[in-house]
């Protein structure tokens, strides 16, 4: 991936949750080409050797429970030993689950074979909060240790669902406001001891997780994916390039220094966008 610009971050060791993915891997390699020291951290272990590898020495797989505070701690204990303390975190670990999911936009009542509001199972509520919330809080809470005497910067992802909740997800859609929420809490908390914390709210990207819900099985866009270039005044899905700038922009002291407790879309004009 050619990167839109450089910026210097030799200085740098930074850990990315969620390492394995689609997005977070391609941020892990735009970070290391620009000279940080990457740790990856995945609870897919094949994942991030895969990433890691890719990469080479710059960065390091470190296969990681986030919604386990030991699995984290022996995680960065790894980092440290490797790399030195961190400087800089990215949680990107998060997602949705089917059991949060309802089948209808609307509530039906009667209708047979729908799975709506009723129907959502608590498991799925507490797993899709823990993905989102509880691994964000127990990462910081372990990594920004290191930071709290030198400075530091940490970037959470957020998601277009922070700012307008999308229809059948409501969990995901909660927890992602939570993040944001989280994010400039964490800004002011931390301020003193110069970190900053900011987020990158993502629109509409097309990954591993999606795909089943924007694609069918002939590969043909779903009804959904109309709903979403209607809403998308770019009339297209994001790039994972499209990500990269903002991510370089907001890892700069020197670009974004005085930048803390903000949360980026980038979206094609979604946000924007009042369907009118």
């Amino acid at each position: 991936m050619k990167l839109p610009f450089q910026v210097d971050l030799k200085d740098k060791v930074v850990a990315v949750t969620g390492a394995g993915g689609v997005l977070m891997s391609a941020f892990a390699k735009a970070l290391a080409d620009c000279g940080a020291k990457v740790a990856l951290l995945d609870i897919n272990a094949e994942a991030v050797d895969r990433v890691a590898a890719e990469i080479g020495e710059n960065a390091l797989a470190v296969p990681t429970n986030c919604l386990d505070k030991q699995s984290i701690e022996a995680a960065k204990a790894t980092v440290n030993a490797a790399f030195g303390p961190v400087n800089m975190l990215i949680n990107g670990a998060g997602g949705n689950n089917p059991r949060a999911t309802t089948d209808n936009e609307y509530m039906t009542p009667d209708l047979a074979g729908v799975k709506d509001f009723f129907d959502l199972e608590e498991s799925g509520i507490r797993f899709v909060f823990d993905l989102n919330i509880t691994t964000a809080f127990l990462v910081t809470q372990v990594f920004a240790a290191d930071m709290i005497k030198t400075g530091g910067n940490i970037i959470n992802i957020s998601s277009m669902n922070a700012f307008r909740p999308l229809t059948k997800i409501p969990a995901y859609s909660a927890a992602k406001a939570g993040i944001s929420n989280f994010t400039e809490w964490l800004a002011v908390h931390f301020a003193p001891c110069g970190i900053r914390c900011n987020g990158i709210a993502p629109g509409f990207f097309v990954t591993n997780q999606n795909r089943g819900l924007l694609f069918d099985e002939k590969g043909e866009p779903t009804p959904r994916t109309a709903k979403i270039m209607a809403g998308t005044p770019q009339k297209r899905f994001g790039e994972v390039s499209d990500l990269i700038g903002t991510l370089l922009w907001l890892s700069s002291d020197e670009a974004s220094g005085f930048v803390t407790g903000t949360t980026i879309p980038v979206d094609g004009g979604f946000n924007a966008y009042s369907g009118v």
